[in-house]
């Protein structure tokens, strides 16, 4: 790969100072890993690689800020489940992933991230049931050559499948030896481009001579990020909610990133505003699993529009392409803005919520969520060269690449119309294809090559996949669901059956 890529003449997506987007025809000189200069005509450096971009859309890689990568092997599993059913035949089940087939899983969800443009990913990893789980997962999300902020995970656990029995304690055992052995590594990669943050649910209900310690050991850590998934703190309704109870236990900063956080309330808003805390919507699983309209990312009503960005969440019951999810919770957020009104026989005079405001969460937003806006989600010199090219001819994008290049990718395009795809300087996805990636030993281990191109990495998720398909075969789903509404607090006289 030359240190040198010089992009001629694409049609820029350029963030100005007030996150407004200008489409502007130009030059992009990327040097190492970095963008060193944009302007028209640029000179080729000696040796670089000139990639004509006349008909290319040249977005910032898109940042997904909500993510359980591992997940591929579960795909299509929970296209027909709430939340608290996919708890138990999916969250649940991740414990029977052995560390090979956490490599599989991982690898395969990055790639499928790469292939999408996502460039940049926050990924709740709760299959990190011991160190060599987590080494196996980094090392797969490595080779993919996405930037990650690897959340270790302290999760509940399942001591036993018959009776299925949870133990809600995701601090116990090994798990904090196991993350400080894992943090302290890190960052990962010549380029450290996998970082370590921590995910844990559990700061309402941990008391205080627990949490500053636990405090303590992130901070001494050196953890820039902390994802909890905030929903789940008041689904049974609570007063104080889960978020003012974690204020006033003094633990709260900047550094968290909650998930979903779609029934707060304006004193929680105040919280996430008072100490700059990020919110990742998800719109296909919110809308799905019981999480209601409309997502966080476009609550105009809380004020809090700046700090929200857009995730993925699970793969395995969605696209991992984050236009998707923008797209999803765009249309979604109009029409139940509209709705109240037409039920009246009114008309709103126009729609809520632009394109390029959706844009931005994708993209700058959740840079700063993920704590990188300083470094990647939007094309700048001296940022990282985490670049996406669509092909603005393509059938999905023509015309209208021209018109309006964000309604392009928001309404219209999807991952067949990327043409390449560029982290850190390094080409990933060329010519509408991944290219193969390369293992460190870790991955040499699981796969026995140095290298992999992506049938084999597919040939090996279906390998894996049915080999887990056994396991959940033998565990009574009714039974573990049960028990996660014994863990939500979720009674009978909540559920409501809907024709």
């Amino acid at each position: 790969m030359p240190s040198s890529i010089l992009l001629k003449n694409g049609t820029a997506l350029i963030h100005d100072a007030n996150d407004h987007v200008d489409a502007l025809v130009t030059d992009i000189l990327i040097e190492g890993d970095k963008i060193a200069k944009i302007a028209k005509d640029i000179p080729a450096p000696a040796g670089a690689e000139v990639i004509d971009c006349s008909d290319k859309l040249v977005s910032p890689g898109f940042v997904d800020t909500h993510h359980h990568v591992w997940q591929t092997q579960y795909k299509g599993r929970h296209a027909n489940e709430t939340l608290w059913q996919y708890m138990a035949t999916g969250n649940l089940t991740s414990q029977l992933l052995n560390p090979t087939d956490a490599f599989w899983g991982q690898l395969a969800g990055c790639m499928e991230m790469i292939h999408g443009g996502t460039t940049t990913v926050v990924d709740y990893c709760h299959v990190t049931y011991s160190g060599e789980h987590a080494r196996k997962a980094i090392s797969a999300t490595l080779a993919s050559g996405i930037r990650s902020v690897f959340c270790y995970a302290a999760m509940a656990k399942v001591t036993s499948w018959k009776p299925v029995t949870i133990d809600l304690n995701g601090l116990a055992g090994n798990v904090m030896a196991d993350f400080e052995d894992v943090a302290k590594k890190g960052p990962y990669g010549d380029d450290g481009r996998v970082t370590v943050g921590f995910g844990f649910d559990g700061f309402p209900f941990l008391p205080k001579e627990y949490a500053a310690p636990l405090m303590s050991k992130l901070n001494e850590l050196k953890i820039e990020v902390i994802t909890v998934h905030h929903t789940w703190w008041d689904l049974a309704g609570t007063s104080p909610t889960g978020l003012e109870k974690v204020d006033q236990s003094g633990v709260l900063d900047n550094r968290f990133l909650l998930a979903h956080s779609g029934n707060s309330t304006q004193a929680d808003a105040d919280i996430m505003k008072k100490h700059g805390i990020h919110v990742s919507s998800t719109p296909s699983t919110e809308m799905q699993m019981e999480m209601g309209l409309p997502v966080m990312a476009f609550r105009t009503d809380l004020g809090i529009q700046n700090l929200c960005s857009f995730g993925v969440d699970c793969h395995s019951n969605n696209s991992a392409y984050i236009p998707d999810e923008a797209r999803i919770g765009l249309q979604g957020a109009r029409a139940a803005r509209a709705q109240p009104h037409l039920d009246k026989g009114k008309l709103v005079s126009q729609v809520g919520h632009t394109v390029e405001e959706t844009f931005n969460l994708a993209t700058i937003f959740g840079a700063r969520g993920a704590k990188m806006g300083d470094k990647t989600g939007s094309i700048a010199e001296g940022k990282l060269a985490d670049l996406v090219l669509f092909d603005m001819s393509s059938p999905a994008m023509v015309a209208g690449s021209i018109h309006n290049p964000i309604a392009a990718i928001i309404l219209h395009s999807s991952p067949a119309d990327i043409d390449t795809v560029i982290v850190g300087g390094q080409i990933r996805k060329r010519t509408s294809k991944l290219l193969p990636v390369k293992l460190d030993v870790e991955g040499q281990s699981v796969a026995g090559k140095d290298r992999l191109d992506w049938p084999g990495v597919a040939k090996a998720v279906v390998k894996s996949r049915e080999g887990l398909q056994k396991q959940i075969d033998g565990i009574d789903m009714v039974e573990g669901a049960d028990r996660v509404k014994d863990w939500f607090h979720i009674t009978d006289s909540m559920l409501v059956d809907v024709p």
